[in-house]
C-alpha cells in the first residue's frame, strides 16, 4: 500500500468507536522517509481540531527540546499509537491500540526509519516490550526488526513534571548522537 492509499484508508476508519467522535484523524506528520520516527500515544485535543500531531502545548515544548538537540522537526516524522483522540485525553484502550496498529505498521514499513523514539510510556509499552518502565528505562537502545528503538519522558508528562526535563534533554542528545553514527554507516 503507497502513502495516499494509507492515508485514504485510515482516514475512513471505524474499527473501534473513536472513529466515531473524532474531528480530524491525526495520521501522522514529516519527512516520509527519514531515518528517525517519532511515535506518541494518541492525539489531543489541538490535534484533533489540526488533524497534525503534536501541535498542542506538549509539541510546542517538543519542538524547543527538539532545535536545542540540532533534530530538525521537518527531517523526522512523527506519528502516535492511536490515530484519533480518545475523550478526555484518556490513556488508549488496548482495543484501540490493537484496531490502529495496522495503520502504525505500515507507516513504519513505507517510512523505513533506522530510529525510532517512542515518546512516553504507552508507545514504548507498545513497540517495546508490555512492561516498559519509562522511569528506568527512557534512554534505553533496544534492537527490534533491524531498527534501533528507545523511549523518553512523553513531553505533556514534562509540561507535569519540569523536574525530568534533564533526563529529556540528554535522552535527546544521544537520539542526535546515535541518529548521526547510523547515517554514517
Amino acid at each position: 500500500m503507497d502513502w495516499q492509499a494509507l492515508l485514504e484508508n485510515c482516514s475512513s476508519c471505524h474499527k473501534c468507536a473513536l472513529g466515531d467522535t473524532r474531528t480530524n484523524v491525526v495520521f501522522g506528520a514529516g519527512q516520509k522517509n527519514a531515518s528517525l520516527l517519532f511515535v506518541g500515544e494518541a492525539p489531543g485535543e489541538a490535534e484533533d481540531l489540526s488533524g497534525v500531531p503534536f501541535v498542542g502545548r506538549a509539541g510546542q515544548l517538543l519542538n524547543s527540546f527538539l532545535d536545542e538537540a540540532g533534530i530538525a522537526r521537518d527531517k523526522v516524522y512523527i506519528a502516535n499509537i492511536l490515530k484519533c483522540r480518545p475523550p478526555e485525553n484518556r490513556d488508549p484502550s488496548p482495543a484501540e491500540e490493537e484496531a490502529c496498529r495496522p495503520w502504525l505498521e505500515a507507516q513504519i514499513r513505507l517510512i523505513d526509519p533506522r530510529v525510532i523514539v517512542c515518546l512516553g510510556r504507552i508507545s514504548a509499552a507498545r513497540l517495546i516490550k508490555p512492561d516498559f518502565r519509562i522511569t528506568k528505562e527512557h534512554g534505553v537502545w533496544f534492537e527490534r526488526e533491524g531498527r534501533l528503538i528507545t523511549a523518553v519522558y512523553h513531553p505533556a508528562y514534562l509540561l507535569r513534571d519540569p523536574r525530568k526535563r534533564p533526563d529529556f534533554k540528554a535522552d535527546l542528545k544521544r537520539i542526535y548522537d546515535q541518529l548521526q553514527q547510523t547515517e554514517q554507516s
